[in-house]
């Protein structure tokens, strides 16, 4: 494992232990579980901008630095990086903590997704506008 890294200084958008069920025998968790929750981390930013229900359209990038096992604690961080005029870009970015006592952190996952925001016919519709 490389050198401790430190969580970002701000709340996360998710937290979450993977499970047994999570993971192959060997204890590292299946690389789909952790791309669901990169989804539901960057839904959750994309549908407060949208205020309501959005899609995803596109996963433009997805790394995975370190692998995650059962048990640890991951903390999803995110950030909107652009809009458009139904879609919000989000970047997501996931750390774990390792050890129960004495924290071990590392960024574990990086990913780049697009939401477009959608009405109740779940056809694309504009973004609200920012309030001041």
């Amino acid at each position: 494992m490389t050198p401790s890294a430190a969580l970002p200084n701000e709340e996360p958008i998710l937290r979450v232990v993977p499970m047994p069920a999570d993971a192959n025998p060997h204890g590292d968790v299946f690389g789909g579980w952790i791309m669901a929750q990169v989804d539901v981390a960057g839904g959750i930013l994309a549908a407060r901008r949208a205020n309501g229900r959005v899609a995803t359209v596109a996963v433009t990038s997805f790394v995975f630095k370190q692998p995650v096992f059962v048990g640890d604690l991951l903390s999803f961080y995110g950030t909107i990086v652009r809009t458009g005029r139904t879609s919000i870009t989000v970047d997501v970015s996931v750390y774990t903590e390792r050890s129960q006592l004495k924290a071990e952190i590392a960024k574990v996952t990086e990913a780049t997704l697009v939401y477009v925001a959608t009405d109740e016919q779940r056809k694309p519709r504009a973004l609200p506008p920012l309030e001041g």
